[in-house]
């Protein structure tokens, strides 16, 4: 399909018709020296995540109206030719594409909208689509994660939670409760429930009225002491594999709560970003680090993975520190309740550890000699939703790069950021705004940072702006 899309020059750029982002300029970001930085693409309206394929081709996800409080705009997927021609390769009419991988002729994608999440493969050379999975429970705040593919030739892919703090509230009515009043969190095992809930509004019903709501539930279903909760193949917070035509999936983890980003490495190791508890909302949680996952159960054999491991959610924060500990009490409301009565061994700790509400999205190993730093992983930070999402000034900043983490040692330093904390239009400058993906060009010469564009922050909502979105590429001189 055709794209009204034309040539631009640098001085273009900074002088462009979107009031939200006037100018985009590579002398505005930081990168270490021997790389340069350049714009591949502007324009972008809300874009997700992105895919390259062995020729070079670059795929771009937009994800249209099903990203929180934005305009109306249609969901797709725009391929980028080596010829640097641009075009439509997908429309996507039941959600939002997310997440996406290539591999040998195919792309496969992951895509939200509705009571579930589904798992795509797109046949590249004949547009032909296939319908992997679709039957992930969503309907809720989160994304899914992924797909990857890994060097064992296996699909994973991964689902975020429903609930933002363990319980269904209603700071998510406007965007997920009122299209989808019923979804709620389901447990990858069986769990028993203490009984504790949380009180709250229920925007459902005439104001002012109180409703309370438990755990696995939708909003204002109570839960009971001991109740238990059926754990379900095809529950959220989960990470699964599959061969790549979709057969024989296996549950490989739970606890999860926004497991949007996947990598693997050389060594088939598979790791997950994951994003905090938020300081907001009747179940509020503070000082709940970001954090990078090892997901072990990866290593095991495909088939032989007989319980999965589960990673904390709803009840410990990603340090191993329960929700329910003074360190975690939020400066207004009441703290946290464990919601779990003798959970399941948790899987901690983390790889990485990463400042609160960073929101840790996409990720990628350098698996190349000539970019240098090979090994390493490449993990963007879509930056915080402060004041929304936390109270805290020191919030404000956290996030809006692009790290180099090394996951052997657990440290990690910034790769692509701003001249100064925060997004470009904090202060005006033509720099970066909000990292949602990055990939690595086939022949490994160069890194592709997938800008999101401009996001509006205040302590009651958030509102995204169309045709702000980037493409950057980053080569090794």
């Amino acid at each position: 399909m055709y794209l009204n899309a034309t040539k631009g020059t640098t001085e273009d750029l900074k002088h462009l018709p979107t009031t939200v982002r006037p100018q985009i300029n590579p002398d505005d970001v930081l990168v270490p020296e021997g790389y340069k930085v350049e714009v591949i693409i502007a324009g972008l309206s809300f874009p997700t995540g992105m895919a390259v394929a062995d020729d070079g081709t670059v795929f771009v996800n937009e994800g249209g109206s099903t990203w929180p409080t934005r305009p109306a705009s249609i969901p797709r997927t725009l391929r980028l030719n080596p010829n640097g021609k641009l075009d439509v390769f997908a429309v996507e009419t039941l959600g939002g594409p997310r997440g996406m991988a290539y591999h040998n002729g195919y792309l496969y994608v992951s895509v939200k909208g509705g009571y579930h999440t589904r798992i795509l493969r797109h046949h590249v050379r004949t547009g032909k689509k296939e319908i992997l999975f679709d039957q992930i429970p969503d309907g809720g705040w989160h994304e899914p994660g992924g797909p990857v593919i890994g060097p064992d030739g296996y699909l994973y892919f991964a689902q975020g939670s429903v609930a933002q703090q363990g319980v269904v509230l209603p700071q998510g009515f406007t965007v997920d409760m009122a299209k989808h009043p019923l979804a709620h969190d389901v447990p990858g095992e069986d769990v028993t429930l203490t009984g504790n809930n949380v009180w709250s509004r229920n925007p459902l019903m005439p104001f002012p009225y109180l409703t309370e709501t438990g755990p696995f539930k939708p909003l204002g279903v109570p839960a009971k002491k001991g109740e238990v909760i059926k754990g379900q193949f095809w529950c959220n917070t989960g990470l699964w594999r599959s061969k790549l035509d979709g057969t024989e999936p296996e549950l490989l983890a739970w606890g999860l709560r926004n497991p949007y980003g996947l990598a693997i490495n050389e060594e088939g190791k598979l790791y997950a970003s994951d994003n905090d508890m938020e300081e907001q909302s009747e179940r509020a949680v503070a000082n709940d680090p970001d954090r990078i996952w090892h997901i072990k159960n990866a290593q095991k054999p495909p088939g032989s993975v007989g319980r999965p491991d589960w990673y904390g959610y709803p009840d410990i924060c990603a340090d191993g520190i329960p929700v329910w500990d003074k360190s975690k009490y939020p400066l207004k409301g009441k703290a946290a309740e464990p919601m779990l009565q003798n959970p399941p061994p948790w899987a901690g700790p983390p790889v990485y550890l990463e400042n609160p509400h960073s929101c840790m999205t996409m990720m990628d190993f350098c698996k190349s000699d000539v970019f240098g730093h090979r090994g390493k992983l490449f993990a963007c930070e879509w930056g915080t939703l402060a004041p929304l999402n936390s109270p805290r000034p020191k919030a404000l900043d956290n996030g809006f790069k692009v790290m180099k983490v090394d996951v052997n040692t657990g440290e990690g330093e910034p790769f692509f950021m701003n001249k100064r904390p925060g997004p470009a239009s904090y202060y005006g400058s033509g720099g970066i705004e909000r990292p949602v993906d990055c990939k690595f060009s086939a022949d490994g010469k160069s890194l592709y940072v997938l800008d999101f564009g401009y996001v509006t922050v205040t302590g009651g909502f958030m509102l995204s702006y169309a045709h702000t979105g980037v493409l950057w590429k980053i080569t090794k001189e």
